[in-house]
């Protein structure tokens, strides 16, 4: 990371920052909603199913909200749409700190999907095409590993908050935390540059023929296979990680601080995971990189899930875990944003990658069905390696696309 952020110029470290900063504060809100799982059931008398659905319409929103907010990228500007997003997601966290129903918080996790898949759309394609080609697979795994800046913090919070407040209380402070993205806000207005191509054109297309411009029949195919990509990847996450301190706590019986250290062996993996992703990405190409990703992270969550470990063993494993799942996201922003022309480039990115909430919107769903009829450990286990195997067959029919150079951005990094 250390290179080629030291050749980087002013405006793509402040663009760099911004966009990880902004995802990190997104992991944050976003992560503690599976921290707080076990005392949302307990406030509102709901079944993991009503919990899971919580998390599913979370994401079923987050998919419209990502291809919402990369059209508005493309049609208004990557900066302005990324402030109106970040205002979004941390306004209804905030809000949920207030709910006084299941059907309140219901509506306000939609809010919040909407928020935070248009936030990653626009932070992602901004940051694509200020960096330079060379660096872009770097640059954006390094922004991806942000997430897990966020989930450690939130762990961390997590664990404070209900070690110190009755879990009554406790889920509302997590949740009223999450105003803190809006201070980012002051960041974005005040240190970024729109990238040429956002500033230079005369004539806009209306903003539905923007919306719609992913279905043309010159970057179908894209669109197509970028969905299955996105559903895989977002699935096997979603199944894995929104029960899975259930799943610690649960099933395996450990506290809150106990779950909180298994959670920080994988949420340390992640941020390395991200970061070698980026690299080996730039370095053998996009598509070897995530398949190689994709069929490590299908073995160890078999492993990790139906083997016989003991609790230590799980420890160690933990580390593989979080590191392989790390490399399919943080290949997504650079090879989506490389699939598309400028004119649609926001609209496809958030499109492929939020398409995958639309249907990964069932996973978390499902993993609590599944558990009320067999035990939590394989409900997410099968959940998992089943979403996995279809970003192995998504990454066979897309094309290599390392180091492809955008149209009218390089003045964007003066």
């Amino acid at each position: 990371m250390a290179n080629w952020y030291s050749e980087s110029s002013p405006l793509e470290r402040r663009t760099f920052w911004a966009s990880f900063g902004g995802w990190a504060l997104d992991a944050l809100d976003v992560q503690m909603f599976g921290l707080v799982i076990p005392a949302l059931i307990a406030a509102f008398g709901i079944t993991k199913a009503d919990a899971g659905l919580l998390g599913s319409i979370t994401l079923f929103f987050g998919a419209f909200g990502g291809w919402l907010g990369g059209a508005l990228g493309d049609r208004f500007g990557r900066v302005r749409a990324l402030q109106i997003t970040v205002a979004t997601f941390a306004l209804a966290t905030f809000a949920c700190a207030f709910a006084m129903s299941y059907t309140q918080l219901l509506v306000l996790k939609a809010i919040q999907g909407l928020g935070f898949g248009a936030e990653w759309a626009c932070g992602a394609v901004l940051m694509a095409e200020i960096i330079r080609p060379e660096h872009r697979g770097k640059a954006l795994g390094s922004v991806q590993s942000a997430w897990a800046v966020g989930w450690g913090a939130a762990v961390l919070l997590s664990a404070l908050v209900f070690t110190y407040a009755p879990a009554d209380i406790a889920w509302r402070i997590l949740f009223a935390i999450g105003l803190l993205p809006a201070l980012l806000i002051i960041f974005i207005r005040r240190g970024l540059k729109e990238p040429q191509r956002a500033v230079s054109r005369e004539v806009e297309p209306p903003f539905l023929a923007t919306l719609t411009g992913i279905f043309h029949p010159d970057v179908l195919r894209a669109t197509l296979i970028g969905g299955l990509f996105g559903i895989g990847a977002h699935g096997g996450y979603a199944a894995l990680t929104t029960f899975l301190p259930t799943y610690l706590r649960e099933v395996r019986h450990l506290s809150v601080l106990g779950s909180s250290g298994y959670l920080a062996v994988i949420i340390i993996a992640f941020f390395c995971g991200c970061v070698t992703s980026g690299i080996i990405s730039d370095r053998i190409g996009r598509r070897a990189n995530v398949a190689s990703f994709a069929a490590a992270c299908i073995v160890t969550v078999l492993i990790y899930i139906f083997a016989p470990l003991t609790n230590s063993q799980m420890l160690v494993l933990g580390f593989p875990l979080g590191f392989f799942s790390a490399g399919i996201p943080a290949s997504m922003a650079a090879l989506f944003s490389e699939l598309y022309p400028a004119g649609v480039r926001g609209t496809g990115v958030g499109f492929c990658y939020n398409f995958g909430r639309v249907v990964s919107a069932a996973f978390p769903f499902l993993v609590g069905y599944l558990s009320d009829h067999i035990s939590l450990g394989p409900a997410i286990g099968i959940d998992a390696a089943f979403a996995y195997s279809l970003v192995l067959i998504a990454v066979l029919m897309v094309p290599e696309t390392r180091g492809k150079v955008f149209e009218q951005t390089a003045a964007g990094r003066a």
